[in-house]
């Protein structure tokens, strides 16, 4: 898989895909990215991005040239590729959409910022979601967020492939998941609930679903 960033703040994005899991799909071949700076496309010899909004309001929105020139620049490497766009008038994010996303070989995630963006942009867009109720100061770190939840779906990926299958939200469920414990057995007078000391595996996943939450 690969995903193009489409961003005013380019070294926001790199110290995060460059370790752990997502460092390790990069070795491993199975997950690239690249990064388009959005002032490279600014108008003038400020490399403008944004104006004040028709109509009056607080803010500056990002013009529509900038965007909709990088959309079509990181298409024309990668035609067949998904635009996405993290804003709070998407969709809601949810597992069941990252297993969906994992299917396509090409993102591109363009990243707003200041009070938004000019609506025209949204001819250029092919999903649109929103990753939470509260309010972030740019969609640098929901493009991450999705693309980690992504990433981690790829087969091969993670060294354990039933993890997958055991985490919380599968298919969008709300049961999240149930405690776990490892050693030591008793610490400072908080033990480990005896049933998942008793090697009974049948009673230690009555345990496990009874206590999801």
């Amino acid at each position: 898989m690969n995903v193009t960033f489409i961003t005013l703040f380019p070294e926001m994005i790199a110290p995060v895909l460059n370790n752990s899991i997502l460092l390790r799909a990069q070795k491993q071949g199975l997950f690239s990215y690249e990064i388009i700076n959005l002032r490279d496309f600014g108008i003038g010899p400020r490399h403008q991005v944004d104006d004040t909004p028709y109509g009056g309001g607080d803010g500056m929105l990002l013009r529509p040239e900038p965007i909709i020139s990088a959309i079509e620049v990181a298409k024309s490497e990668h035609q067949d590729a998904l635009v996405i766009l993290p804003t709070p008038r998407g969709k809601p994010y949810k597992q069941s959409v990252a297993k969906q996303l994992v299917q396509r070989q090409q993102l591109i995630i363009v990243c707003p910022r200041y009070e938004g963006y000019d609506e025209r942009i949204v001819h250029w867009v092919d999903k649109s979601y929103c990753i939470g109720s509260y309010i972030l100061t740019g969609g640098e770190l929901p493009a991450l967020v999705i693309v980690d939840s992504v990433v981690r779906l790829i087969p091969g990926v993670l060294g354990n492939k039933n993890s997958i299958n055991v985490e919380s939200f599968q298919d969008d469920n709300q049961q999240i998941e149930f405690p776990q414990y490892t050693r030591p057995a008793s610490y400072r007078d908080l033990k480990v609930p005896e049933v998942l000391l008793n090697g009974n595996h049948q009673l230690i996943n009555d345990w496990r679903q009874a206590n999801k939450h």
